[in-house]
């Protein structure tokens, strides 16, 4: 949500550099020409296991957390966090763990290790169902993939691609903090597509209706996103409106 927004063995491989510097396969200068050369960079992200990715994401998130303040556990809004994700620790097998940023802005997102963050400022906002809504639209982000598939757009473009490539290390690459920040921030400000987004939207109400919670606070949020930003599509034209996606889910839910 942007401005509201499977282990498997792995053998070494050249272009597979992410592969070479978590599993411990020792390259030789040969071989991290190959790894280096152009457009390796897409191919070696699309082809990370779940296990590489998540050790980069376990990186990133850590990361990120060390850069904002976190809403301690006895704050209000941990406290509210907890209250209103209980039940959703593993959702449809994806484990899950939650925290707020104290930030004035509406936003959230979701890293696919199952790592949600909340801002402070959309807590302030909405309703506890309303709340709901958001972290639904985020898990079903992580569980429909989608976050993955944008990890690994961000890790591809990402000097901390660069930086696992070139490592001789026979342990996983030490990423230094800009390059974590950097692909952090890729994450925060990731874009999802049009289907995408209509797609966490609709798993997001079929997880509040089995739980028995208030799906329609899901128009009453994307209402409240139209009030203070417009309907204005964001710089990607693909990406709906919250206006659009309220209208939506509003035909969707009579």
């Amino acid at each position: 949500m942007r401005k509201l927004a499977f282990v498997r063995n792995t053998t070494c491989t050249l272009g597979l550099a992410i592969t070479l510097t978590l599993s411990g396969c020792k390259t030789t200068g040969s071989d991290m020409s190959g790894l280096l050369s152009a457009g390796m960079g897409m191919a070696t992200a699309i082809t990370m296991t779940d296990q590489q990715m998540k050790l980069i994401g376990d990186q990133s998130i850590a990361h990120l957390d060390s850069q904002h303040q976190i809403a301690p556990q006895n704050s209000r809004y941990a406290q509210r966090l907890t209250q209103l994700t209980q039940g959703w620790e593993t959702v449809d097998g994806q484990s899950l763990e939650y925290k707020v940023y104290i930030l004035p802005e509406i936003n959230a997102f979701a890293v696919p290790n199952g790592s949600i963050r909340m801002y402070s400022g959309l807590m302030d906002e909405m309703t506890d169902d309303e709340v709901r809504y958001v972290i639904a639209h985020e898990i079903g982000h992580v569980v429909l993939g989608h976050s993955k598939r944008a990890f690994q757009v961000a890790y591809a473009a990402s000097a901390a691609r660069e930086a696992a490539a070139a490592s001789g290390n026979s342990t996983a690459a030490a990423l230094s903090n800009s390059e974590l920040g950097e692909l952090g921030e890729k994450l925060v400000n990731a874009q999802f597509s049009q289907t995408q987004e209509h797609e966490a939207d609709d798993y997001a109400i079929k997880l509040m209706q089995r739980h028995g919670m208030n799906a329609d606070a899901s128009v009453t949020a994307l209402r409240k996103l139209e009030a203070k930003y417009g309907n204005s599509r964001s710089l990607f034209s693909s990406h709906p409106a919250a206006g659009d996606r309220a209208d939506r889910l509003s035909n969707s839910l009579r």
